[in-house]
């Protein structure tokens, strides 16, 4: 009996071994395999990963048929105004192109411009002054600006021009000399302030009070950490004016200064309450009245504004260009061929850099 059940345990003990060792081979061979399976399907997906490249996405634009309409309904109208004009007899435009060329037009421009060129000159340095003294911490300083600017922009440019061709009336003479006391010379005022000057005078000082404001709100677009930071550097109130200040805010004064020059240009029109009469709608308007056509000889006056304006708005386009470099808030005005020209050779610029596969590295970048 002894040893019979001693035998028992021994066998069931050699045969447990052999129960789990069978139990566990099919796992042990099974695994591997699904192992390797999985580790060559991983293999195959990442070749045809890398195999495969990204496909491009044939979008179709979504169709616009209000715009399409108001653009045609735009062309229509305006080729009835172009026929209307060209085929329209009571235009003369054999007058017009006859008198465009002329040299009591020629003169007349070079009159404009220079009402333009000086009165715009005389309201930058007022304006400048203008802001600068509203921005002071002296109370007189920034009452005398704010009254300045008050006035005149509280009255008409029309009864100003008015007032300064009548200063004459008001102060027959001028003198110069010690305040409340002795003079040393005086003077006819109209041997001074003449026509041209009176209107000069008058459209400089409107046109101050109007710059100032521009001036200003430029001036305090500029971030006041950029002052704060100068000032730690040691730098002088105006050497933190002129070098960090108003290069910045260069870009919020222009164009706005663009727009008042070209009102500028149209506000000469109104020196005839000086009277001032060689400015070019003068000029325009007396030979209608000679000749009782008055209509062809507007629109040469009109022309020649507009080929002006032309090329003021040029040239306030490439100051905004210059002045707004390096602004994320600068709109591009390229037209679609220097914006393809742009991506062109922003591409180009990709391929040199092998940062792209070769095949096919137009397709990676928009």
């Amino acid at each position: 009996m002894n040893s019979n059940t001693a035998n028992k345990p021994a066998e069931q003990n050699d045969k447990a071994p052999k129960a789990k060792t069978k139990g566990t081979e099919p796992l042990e061979s099974a695994h591997p395999a699904r192992g390797a399976e999985s580790a060559t399907q991983q293999t195959e997906n990442g070749s045809q990963q890398t195999e495969e490249q990204p496909q491009l996405i044939h979008a179709i634009p979504v169709p616009h048929y209000g715009r399409w309409l108001a653009a045609a309904v735009l062309a229509l109208l305006a080729a009835m105004g172009i026929h209307s004009l060209a085929t329209n007899k009571n235009f003369h435009w054999e007058l017009i192109w006859k008198t465009l060329f002329t040299v009591e037009i020629f003169r007349a421009i070079g009159w404009t411009l220079i009402l333009t060129v000086a009165a715009m000159a005389i309201g930058i340095v007022l304006a400048i002054l203008m802001a600068i003294m509203r921005r002071s911490d002296n109370p007189i300083m920034r009452a005398v600006a704010t009254f300045y600017i008050w006035f005149f922009r509280g009255t008409p440019v029309y009864t100003q021009l008015i007032f300064w061709g009548l200063i004459g009336v008001l102060y027959p003479r001028l003198s110069l000399g010690v305040p409340f006391g002795e003079e040393f010379f005086s003077f006819r005022t109209y041997d001074l302030f003449t026509a041209a000057v009176s209107a000069i005078v008058g459209l400089g000082l409107n046109e101050g009070a109007y710059l100032s404001e521009i001036i200003r709100s430029g001036l305090n677009s500029v971030d006041k950490g950029q002052e704060e930071a100068a000032q730690a550097l040691g730098m002088s109130p105006r050497q933190i004016l002129y070098r960090i200040i108003i290069p910045q805010a260069m870009r919020v004064i222009v164009p706005p200064t663009g727009n008042e020059t070209i009102s500028m240009l149209k506000t000469t029109s109104l020196v005839t309450a000086v009277p001032f009469t060689f400015e070019l709608t003068k000029v325009a308007t007396d030979y209608g009245s000679q000749t009782l056509l008055p209509i062809p000889f507007l629109v040469v006056a009109a022309i020649w504004y507009l080929v002006i304006t032309s090329v003021l708005m040029v040239g306030q386009a490439r100051l905004e260009a210059y002045y707004g470099k390096g602004s994320t808030n600068s709109t591009s005005r390229t037209s679609r061929r220097s914006k393809r020209k742009r991506n062109s050779t922003r591409q180009e610029a990709i391929n040199a850099a092998h940062t792209t596969p070769d095949g096919n590295s137009g397709e990676w970048t928009p």
